[in-house]
């Protein structure tokens, strides 16, 4: 009897094991207690089961009904060794891979930190989150996600091995692709939406509008002048913000910020008619003016030339300086290009307008030559007003290279007043006008033949020029000179203005020579022709139009 009930106990052992270790069986609960819950499975000897496998250990009722794992048939206590926690895994990773695959999204909770990353469970599977795929960017603090819920992708599946793969970047990248796509086609130009500033650049600000960004220009910030964007904005600060463009393709956005405020430029000329006074700070200094502001968002620009009647600054800062407050004039509004023009000098009384009120046209005054130029004098009437005596106004009758050759520096001379731009601060001056034009009584006086007497004054290339009264010069041209040129100096002589303005004649012996330099001429008849000569010469023409007259030094 004892061999029969040992041979049923040995079968029916084999008969259970068939079932399989590793297989997932029911159980009913006999007891429960501190060391575990005793499970009968149907097998001669029960199973024990640790309570820390139940997640809901309070509501466990004696007689319940279990699904647990058999582990082995028995363990050293002669007890099956039975784990429900395994037997939720095995059902899990059954279930999971008959509705998953990889790329697939699941939810799932952080239970622990391992080496190289994270263990999370995924619908009673523990899959494994390499550190790489936690983050967006770099590596954080992996401590931190302990315990929290979080979506994950599937990006590898072990069957044999019954492990899986899973990344937490992909989910989080998907979910930013989602939503981008999803903000943009709610996107339109003008809308107002809420963001906060992400980073700071030296061209703007990039503000997430949650999962997509857009950038804040720097000219699109204020109305008014903006350095740095970091003056206005601060990373993390909320803000509201306008859509001024975007592009759904390349899902780049424009935004604005001074959009959603009053454009100072609308009704200006209301509130800024030409003409009106104002003042204004110096925002900015450039070579060619200053900027005013004349309100926030709003300025001006105070061109170089309109800072003082009589001073000439070569750059603003030697008049203002950037925060000093000024009085300005309105000169001109254009709304449509966001220009405003200003005048300081405006302020006060055109200097320039009384003093020719005083001195018109025709006056003759004192001044005082202040610099000299190639063209002309400027000459000093009064503090800050100056006319130009033109190198052509010095005489009647000599013809200046240079007006150093009549005046010098300081030097205080009688001048008319021939021509006034008061606005421009222009006024043309003249000595000569100082005596009437003695051209016209030329002709009378020195007739064609006329002898007269003078003294060489000066020699150049193309002839002598003898002084025949005081400041009236006649020239001798080449061709009247009573010398021959030696042979290497013939030549076809080089076309221009002599000189002293007159043009030059064809050589009196031309040749097709090479070009002879005017230097060798010219030292050639210093030698016949001494500068404070005295000489007989004979008048051959008056030019009036021309204002010279033409001398010969031949015999008839």
């Amino acid at each position: 009897m004892t061999v029969l009930t040992e041979d049923l106990s040995k079968l029916y052992e084999e008969s259970f094991r068939e079932i399989g270790e590793g297989s997932i069986v029911k159980g009913r609960i006999l007891s429960i207690s501190e060391k575990g819950i005793l499970i009968d499975v149907g097998y001669k000897s029960e199973g024990v089961v640790p309570l820390e496998e139940f997640d809901d250990r309070a509501n466990l009722k004696v007689g319940e009904e279990v699904e647990v794992l058999l582990e082995s048939v028995e363990d050293d206590e002669g007890l099956i060794v039975l784990s429900k926690r395994k037997a939720e895994r095995a059902k899990g990773w059954e279930k999971l891979l008959s509705i998953s695959s990889e790329g697939d999204l699941l939810q799932g909770k952080v239970t622990r930190k391992v080496k190289g990353g994270l263990m999370v469970d995924v619908g009673g599977v523990e899959a494994f989150l390499p550190a790489s795929q936690v983050f967006l960017r770099g590596f954080g603090n992996l401590d931190s996600l302990v315990g929290q819920t979080m979506n994950v992708i599937i990006i590898k599946v072990h069957k044999a091995r019954k492990n899986l793969v899973v990344s937490r970047r992909e989910a989080l990248l998907k979910e930013r692709d989602l939503l981008r796509s999803k903000l943009i086609d709610e996107l339109e130009v003008g809308q107002v939406r809420q963001g906060a500033v992400k980073n700071i650049t030296d061209f703007g600000a990039f503000i997430n509008l949650g999962g997509v960004d857009g950038l804040l220009h720097i000219t699109d910030l204020s109305w008014g002048r903006v350095g740095h964007p970091s003056e206005v904005l601060s990373v993390g600060q909320k803000l509201d913000v306008m859509v001024l463009g975007f592009d759904r393709e390349t899902m780049k956005i424009s935004l604005g910020l001074k959009q959603l405020q009053p454009n100072p430029w609308d009704q200006l000329e209301g509130r800024y008619p030409v003409g009106s006074r104002i003042k204004g700070k110096v925002v900015s200094l450039m070579p060619y003016g200053a900027f005013v502001e004349l309100e926030k968002g709003l300025e001006g620009l105070v061109h170089i030339s309109e800072f003082s009647w009589t001073k000439r600054p070569s750059h603003p800062s030697e008049l203002v300086q950037v925060g000093s407050e000024v009085e300005c004039v309105v000169l001109s509004v254009d709304r449509e290009n966001q220009k405003i023009a200003l005048g300081i000098k405006q302020t006060e009384a055109n200097p320039w307008e009384a003093y020719l009120k005083e001195h018109p046209v025709g006056s003759v005054v004192k001044g005082r030559v202040q610099h000299l130029t190639e063209y002309g004098a400027f000459v000093e009437l009064y503090e800050g007003i100056e006319g130009l005596l033109h190198v052509q106004d010095l005489s009647w009758t000599r013809r200046y290279n240079h007006p150093f050759e009549a005046l010098k520096k300081g030097q205080e001379t009688d001048v008319m007043i021939t021509a006034a731009d008061p606005e421009n601060r222009k006024i043309s001056l003249s000595i000569k006008a100082l005596a009437p034009d003695p051209w016209p009584a030329m002709i009378e006086k020195y007739p064609s033949g006329t002898l007269v007497e003078g003294k060489i004054t000066k020699v150049a290339p193309f002839g002598v020029f003898i002084e025949i009264e005081k400041d009236l010069d006649g020239l001798v041209h080449l061709s009247e000179l009573p010398v021959r040129l030696p042979p290497h100096l013939k030549g076809r002589g080089k076309k221009g203005k002599s000189p002293a303005g007159v043009p030059a004649q064809p050589s009196a012996q031309p040749s097709e020579g090479a070009d002879v330099q005017p230097e060798a001429v010219t030292a050639f008849l210093e030698i016949q022709f001494k500068v404070g000569d005295t000489v007989q010469a004979r008048v051959l023409r008056v030019d009036e139009e021309q204002r010279r007259i033409a001398l010969t030094l031949k015999r008839p």
